[in-house]
């Protein structure tokens, strides 16, 4: 390291050992410059999640993405420039880790180019070894980080590391952008978590279970596809160029960012780490728990159109496509074959998990609805 790079990592040290002197005694610096995490998209959440994290002490930054920087990402997303985007664009995983070594000599930055192989992407016969390393590896990164970030486009490309992420028991963390809403969320601890020995009925999503630090019993903390009644799908093949493309407002994606890595800073200074409970800035009764930066909830949804932020929380769903435990035993027990049956056949997780039944059980109702449509009737989209 030269003289500059120390000066620099001095320089850049003296906000927190402020933060930390004046304000936050128990702020673990050395446990934040040690922490490992994958970010999944070095796209517009990518790059400012990258520079959060580097804020607030972490080194170790790994980047997956498959993409390449074109023309129009250097305007909203922070690590790029025009000269990335020149005789067909850089990849963005090994340019996003050459602007934070220009950023910060010492960051531990690395760039995997690789694509997250999807459900309702069927893979013809012949690549399915080249898909199936691109899993293997997956797992591997994933099993080898401390903290994975789901930064990624798509529904689907959020799939697989939600399903990896929940058989290792990681801290893993969602951002997701509409036009001018987001969302933030933690995922709970896996379903299986210490009680791999356990039968499969005490292995049930709605089981209560128990941080190694804590006594009582509760609610497992859900995913980000534990709302959802259908199994993820292609949504890309069918949809025009400008139907492709991540339309928002560009403040979006730093404000939801920032909120992901301070998601992730609560996490990893909270006793029980993944198997914190959500809080609510009215309840704050975690008795004797410190909390020195303040509560830790499950999920933030925020919209810029009113200038508005909420806090909820939504406990596991036993019929999740991504970690309820019907999914991740079988996953547990069958590995690969498991991944690549659930990328080629579409029903092939609904089946498995009841959404199917449950979708045939309520098409069977003949619902008649009577009502008067002068009734000053309001629907409301949640």
């Amino acid at each position: 390291m030269t003289a500059n790079d120390r000066l620099a990592v001095t320089a850049a040290e003296l906000n927190l050992k402020l933060m930390r002197w004046r304000a936050l005694p128990s702020l673990d610096l050395n446990m934040l410059s040690a922490t490992k995490c994958l970010l999944l998209g070095a796209g517009t959440l990518g790059c400012q999640v990258a520079r959060m994290l580097m804020a607030w002490g972490v080194r170790k930054i790994t980047l997956l993405d498959s993409g390449k920087v074109s023309m129009s990402n250097p305007l909203r997303q922070s690590l790029y420039t025009l000269e990335d985007c020149l005789n067909g664009g850089e990849y963005k995983a090994l340019a996003a880790v050459k602007s934070l070594k220009q950023i910060f000599p010492a960051v531990e930055a690395d760039g995997i180019v690789m694509a997250i192989p999807m459900p309702g992407h069927p893979v013809p016969s012949q690549d399915e070894h080249n898909v199936l390393e691109d899993c293997r590896r997956l797992q591997d990164l994933i099993d080898s980080h401390d903290a994975v970030f789901l930064l990624t486009d798509t529904r689907e490309s959020r799939w697989l590391p939600t399903l990896l992420c929940s058989n290792a028991n990681k801290i893993t963390i969602t951002a997701a952008l509409g036009f001018d809403s987001f969302l933030v969320m933690r995922h709970g601890a896996g379903p299986l978590g210490d009680y791999r020995g356990e039968s499969e009925s005490a292995l049930s999503a709605e089981r209560e279970i128990s941080s190694p630090a804590d006594t009582d019993k509760r609610l497992r903390l859900g995913c980000y596809f534990c709302s959802d009644v259908v199994a993820p799908i292609d949504s890309t093949s069918n949809r025009t160029l400008d139907q492709q493309c991540t339309v928002t407002r560009p403040g979006l994606a730093p404000i939801a960012s920032a909120l992901a890595v301070e998601l992730l800073v609560g996490i990893l200074h909270h006793p029980h780490r993944i198997f914190a409970k959500a809080e609510f800035a009215n309840n704050m009764d975690s008795g004797p728990i410190e909390q020195p930066l303040g509560i830790l909830p499950h999920q933030i949804r925020g919209s810029l159109s009113q200038f508005s932020q909420m806090i909820l929380v939504g406990h596991s769903s036993s019929s999740c496509t991504a970690c309820c435990s019907t999914v991740v035993t079988e996953f547990y027990n069958r590995k690969m074959d498991f991944v690549l049956q659930a990328i080629n056949h579409p029903t092939y997780l609904e089946d498995l998990t009841g959404l199917t039944e449950l979708k045939n059980a309520a098409n069977s109702f003949d619902l008649d609805w009577d009502y008067d449509t002068d009734d000053d009737n309001e629907c409301v989209e949640i």
